[in-house]
Parts: structure tokens; sequence; C-alpha cells
């Protein structure tokens, strides 16, 4: 492939994920249009990358109270095809959400480490640990960030102050690229899209829009769908992570992520808030649909 066929790929797979599920975040694709190739692009670039994912977010409310569907699952599959092509990745999260966590690398069957975090701890061990693992790119996956008051708050406004741990200053202080996925405005990276285009269509968005900015912005309807994307753009411009990367875009995978994820965190569905298999309200043949057609496109520009 050319460079500029690898491009036309890589904006299809991201206009297979610009789909609005209900959030009314359409008006959010156009700002960050590229923002798939440029993530990819720098962290295949990257001399020996080493990955930091950030990720878990508590819904409080939840039957039972747990870390949702959306976000440990899509990072657990990123971090499993990284590590089989011998990118080292860990995951920081909250202490709340660590049991999620693990449960979805479990699922993918990646060796990896996790950080877990409490409310209001200070981050300044974990960016030495992260330095000293040499990090090269931070990316927030589905992460409940900041508003402009300092507040994290998920998407009806709670406080999610007694929760959150305040990943988002590990996602800024460390010498690293930072990356950004999320698909509802309050989610770490969004401080990259106009404050008042978020308050404009987002329900809440006033209150609830994050002030973290990101270096590369990945808007998708579905945060995990993200990482479906940036699994299949980085297959794309790396031949030699090809094979190892499409492996893991695979249907049965991530069923059997969710499946632990939602048996053994456990984890809950954060739209309904409810131990169902699904994520976002979704039934699992939505969300694979979207692994179907990243992989064929890839797949096809061989």
């Amino acid at each position: 492939m050319t460079d500029a066929e690898r491009r036309c790929v890589i904006d299809a797979i991201e206009r297979v994920i610009q789909q609005d599920v209900g959030r009314n975040i359409a008006p959010l694709f156009g700002t960050c249009s590229g923002g798939l190739y440029r993530a990819a692009a720098a962290i295949a670039a990257t001399p020996h990358p080493v990955l930091g994912l950030i990720t878990g977010f508590y819904v409080p409310l939840g039957t039972p109270p747990a870390a949702e569907t959306d976000g440990p699952g899509g990072a657990a599959l990123l971090a499993a095809g990284l590590s089989s092509v011998g990118v080292r990745c860990r995951i920081a999260t909250d202490m709340v959400c660590a049991s999620a966590c693990a449960a979805a690398l479990r699922g993918a069957a990646a060796d990896v480490p996790v950080d877990a975090a409490a409310p209001g701890e200070d981050m300044r061990a974990l960016v030495d640990a992260w330095t000293a693992v040499g990090v090269t790119t931070a990316i927030a996956i589905e992460r409940c960030g900041p508003a402009r008051d300092g507040v994290p708050r998920n998407m009806r406004g709670l406080d999610m102050s007694a929760w959150n741990a305040p990943l988002h200053a590990l996602f800024e202080a460390g010498p690293w690229g930072t990356v950004a996925i999320g698909d509802g405005g309050n989610e770490i990276g969004m401080g990259s899209v106009p404050h008042a285009l978020i308050a404009q269509h987002v329900d809440n968005g006033t209150t609830i829009a994050c002030a973290t900015p990101a270096q590369h912005l990945i808007v998708a309807g579905v945060s995990n769908w993200g990482c479906y994307a940036l699994i299949g753009a980085l297959a794309a411009l790396r031949a030699d992570w090809r094979t190892g990367l499409l492996g893991v875009l695979d249907e049965k995978l991530d069923a059997a992520v969710l499946e632990a994820m939602v048996r053994d965190g456990p984890a809950v569905d954060g739209v309904t808030r409810l131990q169902t298999l699904t994520v976002d309200g979704l039934e699992p043949a939505v969300h694979h649909a979207k692994i179907h057609e990243i992989r064929v496109l890839v797949a096809g520009a061989r």
C-alpha cells in the first residue's frame, strides 16, 4: 500500500466508528476528523513504543455498583494485540474499577500489569513508575475527566470525585504523547473539542464537558469502537504488526472479554446500569459488526 492508500483505509475505518448511538455527538465528529490517522501514525512511528492505557468508568448507581463495560474491554483487546507484536503495555485505573480491568485482560489472555489508584491520590509516584518503564504514549479510553470547575462528572451530571482517581494528572504529567478515545464529551481528551460545541449538543454538556485535552482525539459512537479502530489503523500502517493485531479483531475474543468482565469484574452496562452482556445499551452483534467491517477494510488493503 502507498501512504495515500493507507490514509484512505484509516479514514474509512474512522467513518465506521462515527455513528451516533443517541448522545447527539455527531457534531463532534467533524471537529475531530482525522484524529484516528494522526493517533495511529504517531504510535506507529515511535521507536520502541510502550503504551500506558488509562481506563475504567465507575457506575455508582449500577446494579451492582461497578465499572462499566465500555472502556476496559476495548483497552484489553488493544493491549492484547500490541503485546502479541512485542509492544509493552500497562493499564491505570481506579481501585473500584481494577477488578473489571483485570477480568477483561484475562478474557483477552493479555498479561499486562494494572496500576490501581485511589480518589485523591497524588499521581507523582505513578508518573515516576511510568517514566521508569519508558511509557511513550498515554491513551485514555472512556475515562471520566474533570470539567472546567475541576469536578469529574458522569453523563447524568453526577459528581464522580468519590470514586474517580485523578488519573488525568497522570495523562498530562509525563514525558509521553497523549491519545484519547471518548464518546460523550465528559472523557479525558474532550478538552480538545470547543466547550461551546459540547454544551450546545450534548445533554448536560455545559456542566460535564471535560477540560483535559489530548494531542490526538478519537471520537466514536462507543469508546470500545475507538479501540477497535486504533487496532485496525495500526495494522494498516505497520505490516510487521498486521497479523498480530488482526488476530484480536475477533468477535469471539471480544465476546470472551465481555463475558469475563460481567461475570468476574463485575461490570455493568453504563447506559442501563445492569449486569448484562451489553455495552452502552447495545447487543454484542452491533459491536461485532464494527469489528468485522474494520477487519475487512484492513485485510482488503494489503
